[in-house]
């Protein structure tokens, strides 16, 4: 298999590149300098040059509370960046992996987890430019591509939750998070595995395509997130103290409950993604190593 991954440079495509590499895999890794996906003359240009069986789409505008004024820019690189990347690889006969978030659904009123099926109900533009490039995949390409939805990412690379709560903890007394958002912290090199499982899988026979889950199992709030992260720091849990959302008001609303269901991996073979405690026991050295540097 020859694969392409887009937005390599953020920490999802940082990390798919990386399994995809260990697992011995020709991949080609492009940056938004390399390939921009709003531009029809690049798309086709890699896409020609690199001639990928499987393409990964990690490229998207992610900036939520900047997206409120700036809806124009983050539909044309989550909507219209997707739907270009999906009519090449109809073109060229590649499969594509686009990765999209809890944003499409409302968060306010569900206490169980949303299924895949369930209907979008986007309240933020950053939720609806991603439910955009979804629903521009799965048109452009139906039976040869897998939306991929992920929430609550941390990692080695980049900025996250978890990197700021090991900062906050090496240089503040005490943290305050908020207690009143519940969803999966899900660590990126368990979404990264998943995405290279599921690419060979993609059959339009074989019922693996469609939308997907690859958010880790359990839940928990940030206030329960951060208390673990202290914890496995060796540092106090009692220092991370608990508010609510009126404390921190953005332009974005933040779902009140994004967990998401995870039935359809068993349609592709596949389990769903581990506890969140257990990838996060195993993510945290990987992490404070990086740190260190």
């Amino acid at each position: 298999m020859r694969w392409l991954v887009t937005g390599a440079g953020g920490m999802l495509g940082h990390d798919t590149v990386r399994e995809l590499r260990g697992r011995g895999e020709e991949v080609t890794g492009l940056g938004r300098a390399a390939l921009d996906i709003t531009e029809p003359a690049t798309v086709h240009k890699a896409l020609a040059e690199h001639r990928p069986d499987i393409v990964v789409n990690c490229a998207a505008y992610t900036a939520v509370d900047a997206a409120e004024t700036d809806e124009e820019r983050a539909l044309l690189v989550n909507g219209e960046g997707p739907r270009l990347l999906a009519r090449a690889c109809a073109e060229r006969g590649a499969r594509l992996i686009h990765v999209s978030t809890d944003y499409v659904f409302s968060g306010e009123t569900r206490t169980s987890p949303y299924p895949e099926d369930h209907p979008p109900a986007p309240r933020t533009a950053y939720g609806r430019t991603k439910l955009a490039g979804e629903q521009a995949v799965l048109a452009e390409l139906p039976g040869g591509s897998a939306v991929v939805r992920t929430a609550w990412l941390y990692g080695v690379h980049g900025r996250n939750f978890v990197r700021t709560m090991l900062e906050l903890e090496a240089t503040r007394d005490t943290v305050d998070v908020v207690d009143d958002q519940r969803g999966q912290p899900t660590w990126s090199a368990d979404v990264a595995a998943r995405i290279a499982d599921l690419g060979p899988r993609i059959s339009p026979d074989a019922g693996a395509h469609g939308v997907f889950h690859a958010t880790a199992s359990g839940e928990a709030s940030w206030y329960e997130l951060a208390r673990e992260v202290f914890r496995l720091a060796g540092a106090d849990p009692d220092r991370v103290r608990p508010t609510d959302s009126r404390a921190f008001v953005r332009p974005a609303p933040r779902p009140a409950y994004s967990a998401l269901g995870h039935e359809r991996w068993r349609a592709a073979g596949l389990a769903p993604l581990r506890d969140w405690r257990s990838a996060l026991h195993e993510a945290l050295p990987h992490i404070r190593k990086e740190m260190s540097q």
